[in-house]
């Protein structure tokens, strides 16, 4: 049976797939900056419409002319994100409310209080920074944690009790560093995307019509070579430097693939098809969006959706997750103590008049 709260924890993790969604859009339409400001866009709480509202607007940012379509992508984005925070605030509150109530989590709604509280900071960073590619790439990972501990709080409210059985320890570590492995490459992609590299290679399996093509490391993954202050709408980096990202990207898919292969199979293996077939298919569908972003050169949709497709597959391995945690925890669980009846004293049979 569903807990109090269940159903405000699934809509703002169903809230969450749709900021992370806006925010995928907003990036790959170069909106980052359609407002020059945080938390309005030109000093209004709207996107500027009207001539004299235009005009007002060039007065204060004469270097950021006004695009109405860049500024309402971005705002849009910001009024979904300020409605996820609102939600997650009254779930925070209701969580120290019902702390009493057995089975209530507390610490969970907490730590994702202080997480949309750290996002809507660097949310404020990416515009003032002007798209600063550590700070972009920071709140793409904030972003996916918001999702992943909103539907971990979904799970665990959820009341949900599935048959359970004793799970190798090999199985669970696996799913541990399967989950590891797939935040990394979600991290990679950030780091891909605020760098603007996604096509830095037009061609699939090979780069540039080579498998080793020339590459520059050294820029590519220097975290303090960037500089704060110049506008990195665009990207600044050198194309050797953007293959170098782009082509890490690559490898990591691949060992990302080989990964959650294995663990699908352990899965199947261990009287789990179900949630094999879930990875599998989550699994599939990324690859397939990502080498399309390649080969049809980053269409919109595709893009958007491989950044969709990301975000399932990291919720799919904290199923996992969760599922292998529990099901550890009632394999450990000692069995609930019988009560003396007159029949027993001390655990021992006594006969029967």
């Amino acid at each position: 049976m569903a807990k109090p709260g269940y159903r405000l924890a699934l809509v703002a993790t169903l809230l969450a797939v749709v900021v992370v969604l806006l925010g995928a859009y907003t990036r790959l339409t170069h909106a980052g900056l359609g407002c020059p400001d945080w938390p309005g866009c030109y000093g209004f709480l709207a996107v500027p419409m009207s001539e004299q509202a235009q005009s007002l607007a060039a007065l204060r940012f004469p270097d950021a002319p006004v695009e109405v379509h860049k500024g309402w992508n971005e705002m849009v984005h910001r009024y979904f994100a300020g409605a996820l925070g609102l939600v997650i605030l009254t779930l925070a509150v209701q969580a120290l409310r019902r702390r009493s109530q057995p089975g209530q989590p507390v610490k969970l709604p907490l730590v994702l209080l202080a997480v949309v509280i750290t996002q809507a900071a660097f949310g404020m960073w990416t515009v003032t920074l002007q798209l600063w590619p550590q700070v972009v790439t920071a709140h793409l990972l904030g972003g996916f944690t918001t999702l992943s501990l909103l539907f971990l709080l979904t799970l665990r409210l959820s009341g949900a009790s599935p048959a359970l059985r004793a799970v190798p320890a090999r199985i669970r570590g696996l799913a541990m560093l399967g989950l590891l492995a797939v935040v990394i490459q979600v991290a990679l992609g950030g780091w891909v995307s605020s760098n603007y590299a996604a096509v830095a290679c037009t061609d699939f399996p090979t780069c540039h019509g080579e498998w080793w093509p020339e590459m520059d490391f050294a820029n590519a993954f220097n975290l303090t070579h960037h500089d704060i202050g110049p506008n990195y709408l665009g990207g600044l980096l050198f194309g050797e430097a953007r293959t170098a990202i782009h082509f890490t990207h690559r490898l990591g898919a691949l060992t990302v693939t080989m990964l959650l292969l294995v663990l699908s199979g352990q899965l199947w293996r261990n009287g789990m098809p179900r949630l094999a077939g879930l990875l599998l298919a989550a699994l599939a569908l990324q690859v397939g969006l990502g080498i399309s972003n390649v080969l049809l050169n980053l269409p919109l949709a595709v893009a958007v959706a491989h950044n969709g497709g990301g975000a399932l597959l990291l919720l799919v391995l904290v199923l996992i997750n969760y599922r292998l945690h529990t099901s550890r925890e009632a394999a450990v669980a000692p069995a609930p103590r019988a009560h003396p009846t007159p029949d027993t004293i001390g655990g021992l049979d006594l006969p029967r008049a």
